[in-house]
């Protein structure tokens, strides 16, 4: 549901979208998921209507905190997760996506 949003909002903000992986077919596991976490300065994470923001260069959080919010049930990377930049998004939230798209 969330994977959708957030390509039916990228078509319509007109984004370029470098690069689509289908997160079913290319799963990430725990260590990859950390290692994109590591190489972003910002990552924001979207449940429901909340938004956690980890700033990884002043105050990264320890692994197991990080995997608690990155990893989905099945012990993979949670879907949809896009990167812009140096800023990481996990799950889907409109105005985050607005903010990291266009630094409003």
């Amino acid at each position: 549901m969330t994977c959708r949003r957030a390509q039916e909002f990228l078509a319509q903000a007109d984004a370029a979208v470098t690069e689509q992986v289908h997160a079913g077919k290319a799963k990430l596991n725990p260590a990859e998921a950390l290692r994109l976490a590591h190489s972003v300065r910002h990552i924001y994470v979207a449940k429901g209507k909340k938004v956690v923001h980890f700033d990884m260069r002043d105050d990264a959080p320890a692994d197991a905190v990080l995997r608690q919010h990155l990893l989905g049930p099945s012990g993979n990377l949670r879907a949809p997760t896009a990167r812009s930049g140096d800023r990481l998004f996990v799950g889907f939230h409109p105005d985050e996506y607005a903010r990291g798209l266009w630094g409003a």
